[in-house]
């Protein structure tokens, strides 16, 4: 009975932490996203999930090498759009502009990372709350 017990309290221990995590996240989000003035490109912080995905180019994402500069490129936020009903599927909209990355000061570009990991972040879980949601209408979610 104990070790029920204790592997519930783990469970709704790692549940909140995630949720306080979550929560915590968005709200750093929203302050990037007027930082770095994607406000000007997106109307309302809340639109800002209607795209499909979000990255970036000139900086590295990748767990090895991240926010490494790739020398020669520019510094952008992307992202991108999907429309089921036009000729071109997905599109790239570019969200914020910085120029060559080379010259982009250190701070915008550790945020303009931070920015893409905290978008990624919060659209997973959305994600999982949409397949759960789908699962649920099966009556298949355990």
């Amino acid at each position: 009975m104990s070790s029920a017990l204790d592997r519930l309290k783990n469970l709704t221990n790692k549940i909140s932490s995630y949720e306080l995590s979550r929560k915590s996240n968005k709200r750093r989000l929203q302050e990037l996203f007027v930082e770095l003035e994607i406000n000007n490109k997106v109307q309302d912080f809340q639109s800002l999930f209607d795209f499909k995905a979000i990255n970036l180019s000139g900086v590295s994402l990748l767990h090895e090498d991240l926010g490494a500069i790739k020398e020669g490129k520019y510094l952008q936020i992307l992202a991108i759009s999907y429309d089921k009903n036009a000729t071109v599927k997905s599109k790239n909209i570019s969200l914020a502009y910085f120029g060559r990355v080379e010259s982009v000061e250190h701070e915008i570009k550790n945020s303009v990372v931070e920015f893409v990991l905290r978008y990624r972040f919060e659209k997973s879980f959305m994600t999982l709350e949409h397949y759960h949601s789908m699962l649920s209408s099966f009556g298949k979610v355990e």
